[in-house]
């Protein structure tokens, strides 16, 4: 998941300014398309005041060439490719703690950048040339970067698809016996992405130029660090930002641990019902608290007020308005949590005896939010398909003058100004895709007992789908995978229904769930490493090799760090584990529930809830035409962000949506007030934040492993009921 405030930073070494510019590029979506048929976002120009005239930077066009730089002779090497692994790595065993914990993952792009050059660059000075040292530039940095991307990937197959599927009783006795089959079904689904980035980067990044706000903070970060007479000193400043910001994590999520009512969630209603105002209870139930969650502060100080506020509207629209109200018209329903504390309900289960009359809100609110998100993507797209046609037809046009030819009108080409030996051939991702899905089919028939023409289908869906994750993902930074994985799920279900027996049928659901989630997943993160590589004019070949050996990583990585918490909690398989699970893992209830709701005989769908999701469909397609056609694109930061709505939504909780408004109003507070610092320091802190929350979670998991966790030697004060909260 993953939105960020874009800078504008002067180029050559004359500047004084360097780094502490990095404010105002993507202030808001400020010019139109090149293409007069449709409005498109983009960031305004700035500026940049200093005592001479700098160029302008934007989130657009590729940064102007440092007539003081060196030339980059090598790009992709194995130093860059090593770390770069190695540092997704790290992202990759956080991202599954982060996503079993909230449903959400962080791309690498930022920790890959800026640890990636305070590992690289020392190094590249210490070392002899022919054991890792020589010149590193920023080119060199981008492809550490992107084999950091491509190796924190893949993380959110386990906190879904997976988990619905020991918990349905699909799958083999545990993780751990199941291995093997993990690893397998895992390499299928670790190239698609990559290679659908492809094409995609012509649209996105070159004709529709998306803001892709993590790879424009990204690209910033990496030209301030190599770029300017003071970048040595300014890369150590943001060096040691990002390492004290990831310790203070790291450290208040491990300690936490063992007093969380005190140190991490604040039950401020609890408190109150506590001391005497017992009608609070209500707000403890619909679980509105305060969390101090450092990661989702930190993608709030990246994704800015619109994408962070929406979300937060839609919390509160979805879980402060819709579900009481559901529960007090009696469309929804929930169960007492204890006698003890009369009005103390749970209203987030997804086992259900009767789903169609008696569903719990947050499975009446899971279809409104997903048809939001489906509606809301496909509008985005559909305003564009003229120019998403021409962009394909220009990439395969190699392999269409061998057959035939296609007329293109010289307006609806894209330039590339990657020179051609840098670019991608069209064999090498067409080849990919093909080799992957011979062994999709092979391994997916021999150990999951999917059809070839299943399969076959699934990565067909994975294609359309990516087209969503790459939208949402250049417009607010976040990817809405889940959802994706779910519209997948549901449209196999339709084709699949009767066919199979009940089992066999949800197995083969939540395996073309998650083969579109993980393409749709890596293509957003892979295109953002694109953009990054097309502002700092490095080579999509190099980024394209740099994925492919991340993802080998995240293969091994991933499915390690699942089977470890699978050993420490047991609860996130297991729903008769009985006590509060340490790992809510959100998305795996939603995954279940489609799943079980596809293979059904009739569909479980409540009416009231199938209504509301027809007309919320209608509203985000509605305010998706009048965003384009009537709506001023200077005003466009005013819209709904329908993406973050229909998330809130899904999301059974408002603890992230308040985290982030709070992370996106500081950095803008902070940008307003002191933009010196901010362009300084900001990038750089939201980065350690994320990543040190997801390495305290490792800890915690191996602390759990070992019986020393606050589970077993925590305090419950501050909890509600005076039950550990962990």
């Amino acid at each position: 998941m993953s939105g960020t405030v874009g800078g504008a930073i002067g180029s050559g070494s004359t500047s004084t300014l360097t780094d502490a510019t990095i404010n105002n590029i993507i202030k808001g979506e400020k010019t139109t398309s090149s293409d007069p048929d449709i409005n498109v976002e983009k960031g305004e120009l700035v500026t940049v005041k200093t005592n001479e005239t700098l160029p302008i930077l934007s989130h657009e066009d590729q940064f102007p060439i440092d007539p003081d730089e060196e030339l980059e002779t090598q790009q992709f090497t194995v130093r860059a490719v090593l770390v770069g692994c190695i540092l997704g790595g790290v992202i990759a065993a956080s991202n599954v703690y982060l996503g079993l914990k909230t449903g959400w993952t962080f791309g690498a792009s930022l920790f890959g950048s800026i640890f990636g050059y305070a590992i690289l660059k020392p190094l590249s000075k210490a070392l002899p040339k022919h054991f890792g040292g020589g010149y590193f530039g920023p080119k060199e940095n981008v492809c550490c970067q992107s084999a950091a991307t491509a190796a924190g990937s893949l993380g959110l197959l386990f906190t879904s698809g997976f988990p619905a599927a020991y918990q349905l009783g699909l799958l083999g006795a545990s993780p751990q016996a199941d291995f093997g089959r993990l690893i397998t079904f895992t390499f299928c689904c670790a190239f698609y992405g990559m290679a659908f980035a492809i094409p995609l980067r012509k649209f996105y990044i070159l004709k529709q130029k998306l803001v892709f706000p993590s790879a424009v903070a990204a690209a910033h970060t990496i030209r301030s660090l190599h770029v300017g007479k003071n970048a040595e000193a300014n890369a150590k400043k943001k060096t040691n930002a990002l390492i004290i910001a990831f310790c203070a994590a790291i450290t208040l999520r491990c300690v936490s641990e063992y007093a969380p009512g005190i140190l991490w969630d604040w039950h401020w209603s609890w408190t109150l019902y506590s001391l005497g105002w017992k009608w609070i209870i209500a707000v403890e139930s619909w679980n509105w608290i305060w969390e101090w969650t450092p990661a989702f502060i930190g993608v709030g100080m990246l994704t800015g007020l619109n994408a962070s506020w929406s979300f937060l509207g839609g919390s509160a629209l979805a879980w402060g308005i819709i579900g009481p109200a559901l529960v007090t018209t009696g469309k929804a329903f929930g169960t007492a949590v204890s006698a003890q504390y009369p009005g103390y309900m749970n209203y987030n289960s997804m086992i259900l005896a009767d789903p169609v009359n008696a569903p719990s809100p947050r499975y009446w609110l899971v279809w409104p939010g997903t048809m939001l998100l489906l509606c809301g993507s496909f509008a985005e797209v559909g305003a564009n398909y003229r120019t998403l046609w021409y962009s394909l037809v220009q990439m395969l046009q190699p392999l269409f003058k061998r057959f035939r030819s296609i007329e293109v009108d010289e307006k609806d080409l894209i330039y590339d100004p990657a020179p051609a030996h840098e670019q991608v051939p069209w064999w090498q991702w067409t080849g990919l895709i093909v080799l992957s899905a011979i062994i999709s089919c092979l391994v997916l028939a021999l150990q999951y007992g999917q059809s070839v023409g299943i399969t076959i289908l699934s990565i067909v869906f994975a294609f359309i789908f990516s087209f969503i994750g790459c939208e949402s993902s250049g417009r607010t930074n976040i990817t809405p995978v889940t959802s994706i994985g779910n519209a997948s799920q549901l449209a196999i279900g339709g084709i699949t229904r009767g066919k199979y027996p009940t089992k066999d049928a949800q197995m083969l659901n939540l395996a073309g769930g998650m083969l579109a989630l993980g393409a749709s997943e890596q293509s957003a993160d892979m295109l953002g490493d694109l953009k990054t590589t097309h502002l700092l004019r490095a080579s999509p070949r190099v980024q394209f090799y740099a994925q492919l050996c991340g993802a080998i990583v995240s293969i091994f990585m991933s499915v390690g760090m699942y089977v470890l918490f699978s050993a420490a909690y047991p609860c996130i398989n297991n729903l008769n584990v009985s006590g509060i699970c340490s790992f809510p893992a959100p998305d795996v209830g939603a995954w279940r529930a489609i799943a079980v709701a596809v293979t059904s005989p009739t569909l479980p769908i409540p009416p009231s809830s199938g209504y509301t999701s027809i007309a919320f469909g209608i509203l985000a397609v509605l305010i998706t035409i009048i965003k384009y056609r009537f709506v001023p694109v200077d005003k466009h930061v005013w819209v709904p962000n329908m993406n973050a709505i229909g998330i809130a939504f899904i999301l059974n909780t408002t603890t992230y949506p308040t985290a982030m408004a709070f992370g996106s109003t500081i950095a803008y507070l902070w940008r307003r007030n002191y933009p010196m610092a901010f362009g300084m320091y900001c990038y750089a802190v939201a980065a350690g934040f994320i990543a040190g929350e997801g390495l305290g979670g490792i800890v915690g998991a191996v602390l759990q492993v070992a019986k020393v966790s606050g589970s077993y030697y925590g305090t419950a004060v501050g909890c509600p009921a005076m039950e550990y909260c962990g």
